[in-house]
């Protein structure tokens, strides 16, 4: 019985599964990506491109915006036009009521609104064209263009029409006068033809 009751008895200290040293288990192996363009962290901030783009619209504002305040108020050429600049540019004073150069006059209240209305909507749009761009003379053509809209809308919306007092001429004949926002307008346009016509096709290649 005493027997008995000692083999029945539980046996202390470690089983033999216990006592048997446990194999480290291998590092896992990291899986390949497969999620393709998935696996790429979004981009954040602005392209190299859309900086260029944004910084010739600002520069663009900022200098017809200081150019217009000095002359009408700190150099007050309303009292001393027309003033000789250059042999081929005069200073004189033009309230533009319509688009640039003195195209689309509108007399009404309601054509200066829309005008307004419309520049701005044109300045978004082309912002957002910059943002998605990647090519950098494309993004400053925009720049330029939505610097010198905005330069304008400012205008309108101060004064009621657009400051224009660069006049361009050539003894008799007299070119549009205007302002730095449009010349700024005319040389993104010309940009952005050239990069359409030109840069594009090769960029496709």
């Amino acid at each position: 019985m005493i027997g008995g009751e000692d083999s029945q008895a539980p046996r202390s200290g470690p089983s033999a599964k216990e006592k048997a040293p446990q194999r480290p288990r291998a590092a896992a192996k990291p899986r390949a990506s497969t999620g393709g363009a998935r696996s790429r962290p979004a981009r954040i901030g602005l392209s190299a491109a859309a900086i260029l783009g944004f910084s010739a619209a600002l520069i663009t504002l900022i200098l017809d915006q200081a150019t217009k305040i000095y002359t009408l108020f700190v150099y007050d050429l309303p009292l001393r036009e027309p003033v000789e600049f250059a042999p081929f540019i005069n200073l004189i004073v033009v309230w533009n009521r319509g688009i640039s150069y003195g195209l689309f006059q509108q007399d009404g209240n309601l054509g200066r609104w829309i005008l307004i209305v419309v520049s701005i909507l044109a300045a978004v749009g082309l912002s957002l064209w910059i943002r998605r761009t990647e090519a950098k003379l494309l993004a400053t053509s925009l720049g330029l263009i939505v610097g010198g809209a905005i330069g304008n809308v400012v205008d309108r919306l101060a004064y009621g029409a657009v400051f224009d007092f660069i006049q361009f001429h050539i003894g008799d004949w007299s070119w549009y006068v205007f302002n730095v926002a449009d010349a700024a307008i005319v040389a993104g346009v010309i940009g952005l033809l050239y990069d359409s016509f030109v840069l594009e096709g090769r960029r496709g290649r």
